[in-house]
């Protein structure tokens, strides 16, 4: 296909926002696309107008919202119907579905949360419950699209341990705004914020980002935070009492702060030495790639599909082991190796940007394109 032809676009994507991972990979995809002269509509069930620019909008009927999965087969359902007919060039959806040309994975597999039932849960949830069935089908639909994308290493290793698959797979990772995100503006701002904030100069603050807590690890992450440290949790996760309560457990009242959630979390990297995020299962983690952006060191669980970016020890630390995360943070307590592994991080996000995540969209398109013109998907 010539490589200068536009390409018309079918973007299916419950929420077009800016807030959400899954979300905010649709949008920043597709205004890139958009900014490349493709002709880019979106079905969505809400849509930011700020973001709508130059898309054609196609709202999609919110229905059977009692329940999370029937709602999401009912999205199914309504952009198939909306879709048949149409000759879009490539269908592109960030939903579980089944008319789609490419389906992004952004999580990992429901069948994966089965295999940790026993035998007779197993069967009931499976085989006996309406609801997992249906979340399993419509799983089964996505998995079968003719490419699937996942945005991380652990998730193509996913959709191959429980889906058998290979053909027509890539990684696709989540990107970053190297521009919005930069050390300059971190030092331009840091001294009065953490003037601000009451945080000393010698005080190395430890910032947390994430809404679930205890699936993002900060049942860990509370004990390990040691003297000459300061830790700041933003977002808005399950049990907060819980964690309050463990702060006080601890004796760590005046070092522990439950910020809540922000619409600009650069103002917090403006405030952070380290970014940590200890995850029991994560599918990407992008805190940890906009940390690096703005030059920080990282601290990163290996259950993370993000912690593929970091050599240990070298643009950031992984662990396996919960236990080391204490002796991490302490050895990031010196300046100077922390401005090491961050420089180090901020080269390494400069080569993740949301324009290479675009432009691999891009190929994988005209690929896609030109093999539904020749009748021929793999």
């Amino acid at each position: 296909m010539e490589q200068t032809k536009k390409l018309r676009i079918a973007v299916l994507i419950k929420r077009f926002i800016s807030s959400g991972g899954a979300e905010r990979y649709a949008v920043e995809v597709a205004r890139r696309l958009l900014e490349k002269g493709h002709y880019i509509d979106v079905f969505a069930r809400i849509a930011d107008r700020g973001l709508l620019k130059g898309i054609n909008f196609h709202q999609v009927p919110d229905k059977l919202r009692f329940s999370s999965v029937l709602n999401s087969f009912s999205f199914a359902l309504e952009t198939a119907h909306m879709l048949r007919g149409t000759t879009y060039d490539v269908i592109h959806s960030h939903e579980r579905g089944y008319l789609q040309d490419i389906s992004t994975v952004h999580t990992f597999s429901y069948k994966k949360g089965t295999e940790k039932y026993s035998l007779l849960k197993k069967i009931d949830q499976i085989y006996l419950s309406p609801r997992s069935g249906l979340h399993l089908w419509l799983e089964r639909k996505q998995m079968s699209a003719p490419r699937l994308v996942a945005v991380s290493a652990a998730i193509r290793e996913d959709i191959r341990t429980y889906y058998k698959r290979d053909k027509g797979v890539s990684v696709n990772t989540p990107g970053v705004d190297t521009a919005w995100f930069h050390p300059s503006w971190v030092g331009e701002n840091r001294k009065e914020m953490r003037r601000e904030e009451k945080i000393s100069a010698d005080e190395m603050v430890v910032l947390f980002v994430g809404s679930e807590f205890r699936r993002k690890g900060l049942d860990c992450l509370i004990p390990a935070i040691g003297p000459g440290m300061r830790l700041l949790i933003v977002g808005k996760g399950e049990r907060e009492r819980h964690y309050r309560r463990l702060v006080s457990k601890y004796g760590m009242a005046q070092k522990v702060h439950f910020k809540g959630l922000s619409d600009n979390i650069r103002i917090y990297f403006a405030l952070a030495d380290v970014v940590v995020l200890p995850s029991l299962s994560d599918a990407f983690g992008m805190s940890i790639l906009e940390a690096m952006a703005c030059g920080h060191p990282v601290v990163c669980s290996a259950n993370a599909g993000v912690s593929a970016l970091i050599e240990d020890g070298i643009n950031g630390f992984t662990f396996h082991d919960p236990s080391k995360l204490s002796a991490i943070l302490m050895r990031l307590l010196d300046p100077i190796e922390r401005r090491r592994a961050g420089a180090k991080a901020r080269r390494t996000a400069e080569k993740y940007t949301w324009d290479v995540t675009a432009d691999r969209y891009e190929k994988v398109y005209r690929q896609v394109a030109e093999q539904k013109r020749s009748s021929v998907f793999p």
